[in-house]
């Protein structure tokens, strides 16, 4: 099946949702990837793509290698080969590869195309589509980047077979956060059917690709309802940054932070303490952690002003209304705030 989303200035592209098709670029090709995707589907994708000249680029594998030292090396393989305006990049692999991919593709001799072949379950429903790029650097996550739209994103969910337990839940989490944020019927779904089966798991990905599209059309470069996406994100880039990116993957962070959004809605009076359960009971379903310990509460507190959504100073947090409508405020006073920071 396909997903449209549409963006104005001719920046309009397709999502794919099936086996791969033949893919021919009459241009130079370079594949982004990482060891691990590439011993597991490299052979498979150089079998369905076609170009005039194809290298493959690898580069480490795990978010803490998602910074401005293997950027570099990226557009060192692009110049060494000799890519020019007309050249595409292709991110295969998971949301760090497309996160990379795409912010080297936005700054190669000012902007060249890239098409996303997402290989995870979280890059597939969430982080191939709708042109985030970026990179980490000491202060915090994805603080350095671009918006650079793809020309096309091509999900084949046969990929997934090979993905470990934890990265599937890292992935059911971003799955979770839409329904919580936009669609009550989605989330009802959710609680009664497994997505680790194959048909659950096609529809899970078309409803998770069908409401990212669907904000991202509206609202392209987050100055308004895209924020509502990164619900469980402002609290989770604390927590992964706090853990220098290496104990937890980042859908498990935004479980985290899932929870710990949900108890201050829960507080401000925006959630029952029953619908946070249901949330909790269905992240716990797959796995996904839900609770950690935060050892300097004010030190985590001044984390948030490192975040890109707070403005003048001030926090802008993302706070599910009851099941499948949210809240986007920067009102949220500092004692409420820190009150459930210590109940963790």
């Amino acid at each position: 099946m396909t997903v449209k989303i549409d963006l104005p200035h001719d920046n309009s592209y397709n999502i794919f949702i099936d086996k791969l098709n033949e893919l021919y670029f009459d241009t130079k090709v370079v594949i982004v990837t990482n060891p691990t995707v590439s011993g597991f589907h490299l052979d498979y994708l150089k079998s369905k793509l076609t170009a005039k000249e194809l290298s493959v680029c690898t580069i480490p594998d795990g978010e803490q290698y998602k910074h401005m030292e293997t950027i570099e090396s990226i557009l060192e393989h692009c110049f060494e080969h000799r890519l020019d305006r007309k050249s595409l990049l292709v991110a295969f692999g998971g949301g760090v590869i497309g996160d990379m991919t795409g912010f080297a593709a936005s700054v190669y001799q000012r902007g060249i195309d890239f098409v996303q072949v997402p290989t995870t379950l979280l890059s597939q429903v969430d982080a191939s589509v709708g042109g985030k790029t970026g990179i980490n650097n000491k202060f915090g996550k994805n603080l350095i980047g671009a918006f650079h739209q793809p020309n096309a994103v091509y999900i084949d969910p046969s990929m997934l077979s090979t993905l470990p337990r934890r990265e599937f839940g890292a992935g059911v989490a971003e799955i979770v956060k839409m329904a919580v944020t936009f669609n009550k019927d989605f989330f009802e779904w959710l609680e009664q059917n497994d997505i680790t089966e194959e048909e659950n798991l096609k529809i899970a990905i078309q409803k998770s690709v069908e409401t990212k599209a669907y904000v991202v059309s509206q609202d392209e470069k987050e100055h308004g309802i895209r924020a509502a996406l990164n619900y469980g994100h402002t609290f989770g880039h604390v927590v992964e940054n706090e853990t220098n990116y290496n104990t937890y993957l980042h859908g498990e962070a935004v479980g985290i932070g899932m929870v710990m959004a949900n108890t201050l809605a829960v507080k401000v009076g925006l959630m029952s303490e029953d619908d946070a359960l249901r949330v909790k009971v269905l992240l716990e379903k797959y796995d996904i952690p839900t609770s950690y310990s935060i050892k300097d509460v004010e030190d985590f507190y001044e984390h948030f002003f490192l975040d890109k959504k707070s403005l003048d100073n001030k926090i802008k947090f993302i706070l599910p209304k009851g099941l499948g409508d949210c809240l986007i405020t920067n009102e949220i006073e500092k004692n409420d705030v820190i009150e459930i920071l210590k109940g963790f």
